[in-house]
């Protein structure tokens, strides 16, 4: 199923934890149509611009897969309105820090968060855009202390 013209769902509930669980990662009709907006305000305008395929790490999580992977019981995967960027290994040239710096500077969206890494280059990015429409332009940076992950302002 088309979520939008270079995205498909099949990318947005793939994972390898649902697989390997048996557990089911299957959308609601809401949270497809979160999706698309999703697609419409973030995804689209990120694959137009870098003119290549967008690597997403990690889209929808169902409650028991969150929960199997000890995700956030307020996830914004769970509602659709979430994508993880991971854009190493590509062979475009595309890094992760140009996806976070195009997103940052140019679109609307509701939570960014550079996803640990390095000061140079994150690990993935986390996007999020609120089905509501009430974008908070949220931007965070992901890091580890004592083996628990931590928040803080970007």
């Amino acid at each position: 199923m088309k979520i939008s013209e270079h995205l498909d769902l099949s990318e947005l509930i793939r994972s390898e934890s649902a697989k390997r669980n048996g557990i089911s990662n299957m959308p609601t009709e809401a949270h497809i149509a979160n999706f698309k907006l999703l697609a419409e305000k973030v995804f689209e305008p990120i694959r137009n611009h870098f003119r290549c395929p967008i690597h997403i790490s990690s889209g929808y999580r169902s409650a028991a897969l969150n929960k199997c992977i000890g995700g956030s019981a307020t996830s914004q995967h769970c509602s659709g309105e979430a994508i993880d960027i991971d854009m190493d290994g590509t062979p475009n040239g595309v890094t992760n820090k140009m996806i976070f710096n195009y997103i940052k500077d140019n679109l609307e969206f509701d939570q960014m968060i550079w996803e640990f890494g390095t000061n140079e280059n994150p690990d993935w990015v986390h996007v999020s855009y609120e089905s509501t429409g009430k974008q908070r332009k949220q931007i965070l940076k992901a890091y580890k202390e004592n083996g628990k992950t931590h928040y803080k302002p970007y």
